[in-house]
C-alpha cells in the first residue's frame, strides 16, 4: 500500500495522493445526487449501496491497515466489483474506472497487483456496460476501446509510483547518509582540533614552563652546594632563580589566556636572544658568541626563533657538557635562518628520540619552516632553524 506523501516526495506521489482524495468527493457527490435524484428505484438504491459500502470498506481499510478481513485484496476486488455493477446499474458511471483509478495503485500490495487488479476493473466496467446496452458488435467494441485507454493509463501509475518511491527513498537515504557523514566528520574535525591544540599547549608548556622548572632546578641545586664556599655565585643564581620564576609566571598567564601572547615587540627577535643569551650564560658560566643583527621579521617567526634558542640552549644545558656555544642569526631575501653550534660530546641524531626536537620541528614545519640537525658523537652539535619570510631585508 503506497504511503501518504510526505514532505520531499515527488510530484508524482502527491498528485496521485490528490488525485484519489477528489476521487473520493466526487464520490461522495454522486451519493447525494443519486440520493435527492428521481432515478427508478433498483438503479436508485442500488448504486447508493454500492457506492456507500465502497466508501465505508476504504474507510474502514485505511483506518485498519491490518485487518485481517477487510485486506487489501478483498477490498480491490470489491471495487471492482463494484464498479461492474455501477456500469450496469448506470448510464455512463462506467467513468468511475476512470475516477477511482488511484486505487488499484495506493491499495494494492504490489505493482503487479494493481495491474492484474486495474485490468479486472477494465473487464467488469465492459461487461457491466455491454449487459445494460445490450450484446452488439458496436457497443462491445467501442465499451472494449475506452476501458483499454484507461487501463494503460492505470499500467502507466502503477509502473511509475514504484518507481518515484524508490527514487524517494533513495534520496532520503542519500540525505540521511550524508547528514550523518557530516556528523561524523564534525566530530572527526572536532576530535582532531582538540588533539592538535593539546600538541601545541604540550609543546609550549615544554618549551616555557618545563623548562623554566628545569633551570629552576639545576640552579637551586648549585645555590644550595655553594651557599658557604660561594656565596656572591649563590646570591646570583637566587636571582637567576627569581627572574626564571617571574618568566614562567608571564608564561602562565600566556598559556591561559590573561595576557598577550607574547611579550616579543616587533623588530625585537635579536634584543631578546641576547637576553636568553645573557641568562644562559649567567646560569652555565659556559662561553657563548653570537651574531645576532636586528632583523625585522613577523610575530609567529619571532617567537618560533625564540623558541628553539631555548630548546638548544637547554638541551646544552642537560646533555652537551660543552664549553662553546655559537649563535648566529641571518636574514636572506627570502628566509631567516638561525644557527646554533657547541663543541660538546655530541649525539647520534636518528637515535634521538627527545621531545624538544620534535616540537621544534613540528613548530617549524606550521610556519612552511624547517630544522636541520647535525651531530655525531664527540663531535658536538649544530642545531640550524629555517623560517621564510617575505618582504625585504
Amino acid at each position: 500500500m503506497v504511503r501518504r506523501p510526505q514532505r520531499g516526495d515527488p510530484f508524482w506521489i502527491w498528485a496521485l495522493h490528490g488525485w484519489d482524495v477528489l476521487s473520493w468527493a466526487l464520490l461522495a457527490l454522486l451519493i447525494l445526487l443519486t440520493a435527492v435524484g428521481d432515478l427508478p428505484g433498483t438503479a436508485r438504491y442500488g448504486s447508493l449501496a454500492l457506492m456507500v459500502g465502497l466508501g465505508l470498506c476504504y474507510a474502514m481499510m485505511r483506518r485498519s491497515p491490518d485487518n485481517p478481513v477487510l485486506t487489501p485484496q478483498r477490498h480491490l476486488g470489491l471495487l471492482v466489483l463494484a464498479l461492474g455493477g455501477l456500469a450496469y446499474l448506470r448510464d455512463g458511471f462506467g467513468v468511475l474506472y476512470l475516477v477511482l483509478l488511484p486505487q488499484f495503485t495506493i491499495v494494492a500490495r504490489s505493482t503487479r497487483s494493481a495491474i492484474v487488479h486495474s485490468g479486472l476493473g477494465a473487464v467488469a466496467i465492459t461487461i457491466g456496460g455491454v449487459l445494460r446496452e445490450g450484446w452488439n458488435l458496436d457497443v462491445l467494441t467501442t465499451n472494449t476501446v475506452s476501458s483499454l485507454a484507461v487501463y494503460a493509463v492505470s499500467v502507466l501509475i502503477a509502473v511509475l509510483t514504484p518507481r518515484a518511491l524508490r527514487l524517494t527513498a533513495e534520496r532520503t537515504q542519500l540525505r540521511a547518509d550524508l547528514a550523518t557523514t557530516q556528523l561524523r566528520l564534525a566530530e572527526a574535525q572536532k576530535r582532531q582540533g582538540a588533539a592538535e591544540e593539546r600538541e601545541r599547549l604540550a609543546r609550549e608548556i615544554h618549551d616555557t614552563l618545563a623548562q623554566g622548572f628545569a633551570s629552576i632546578i639545576v640552579l637551586a641545586e648549585a645555590a644550595h652546594a655553594g651557599l658557604a664556599s660561594h656565596p656572591d655565585r649563590s646570591a646570583q643564581q637566587l636571582r637567576s632563580i627569581e627572574q626564571t620564576a617571574r618568566d614562567n609566571l608571564a608564561e602562565a598567564r600566556v598559556l591561559v589566556g590573561s595576557a598577550p601572547q607574547s611579550g616579543l615587540a616587533s623588530g625585537s627577535v635579536a634584543r631578546t636572544l641576547r637576553r636568553t643569551l645573557d641568562r644562559f650564560t649567567e646560569d652555565t658560566g659556559l662561553t657563548v658568541t653570537a651574531d645576532l643583527p636586528d632583523i625585522d621579521v613577523d610575530q609567529p617567526t619571532r617567537i618560533a626563533l625564540l623558541r628553539c634558542t631555548q630548546e638548544s640552549l637547554a638541551n646544552i644545558r642537560k646533555h652537551a657538557a660543552a664549553s662553546t656555544v655559537g649563535v648566529v642569526l641571518t636574514r636572506h631575501p627570502d628566509r631567516a635562518e638561525l644557527e646554533i653550534t657547541d663543541d660538546g660530546q655530541g649525539f647520534v641524531v636518528a637515535e634521538s628520540r627527545g621531545f624538544g626536537l620534535d616540537g621544534m620541528r613540528k613548530r617549524l614545519d606550521e610556519l612552511g619552516g624547517e630544522l636541520t640537525v647535525t651531530s655525531s658523537v664527540g663531535n658536538g652539535t649544530r642545531v640550524l632553524a629555517v623560517l621564510p619570510t617575505n618582504g625585504p631585508v
